[in-house]
């Protein structure tokens, strides 16, 4: 591996985009490679080391805030380990309950679907069953949807909204 590194090669050996190498750097995630008389970006070889930690830690939940933060803190001569491995405890905590979540939801659903395949088979085909209008018959089902997770495990954006 050469000793500097242009931005397409570094994008190659880690599989992000020139792009995302230039906004790494406008979020001080990743450090302001050296330049060329010519004004080309030049990356050390440790950038790919830096750039493989950065995408690990997005894909455990860190934002680009939070690893500019603490690298800049370690820059400084800071100690941040502790602070760190408070978000990961963090992170898991937060997993560990969506987990609990999307098992009861599972759960919910696994039933839903039974009650729905009796009330189909009970129908001659192409007659209604009233499916959804069969979510709002039981007071009992309504005290269990306020602590159901249905809610947050589907994104906001995929809801379907009640008229």
């Amino acid at each position: 591996m050469p000793s500097r590194l242009s931005p397409s090669e570094l994008s190659r050996l880690t599989g992000v985009s020139t792009d995302t190498l230039r906004h790494y750097e406008r979020k001080r995630v990743l450090p302001p490679p050296a330049r060329l008389p010519n004004g080309y970006r030049r990356y050390p070889t440790e950038a790919v080391a830096r750039v493989q930690m950065v995408k690990r830690a997005l894909r455990i939940g860190f934002s680009l805030d939070e690893l500019a933060r603490v690298l800049a803190d370690r820059q400084r001569g800071g100690a941040p380990c502790r602070e760190v491995r408070a978000m990961v405890a963090g992170r898991l905590d937060e997993l560990e309950n969506r987990l609990g979540e999307l098992t009861t939801l599972r759960s919910e659903l696994q039933e839903l679907l039974k009650d729905w395949d009796r009330r189909l088979a009970r129908l001659p085909h192409g007659s209604q069953a009233r499916l959804l209008e069969s979510l709002a018959e039981s007071p009992a089902r309504d005290a269990k949807a306020s602590r159901s997770p249905w809610a947050r495990a589907i994104p906001a954006s995929r809801r379907i909204r009640a008229r």
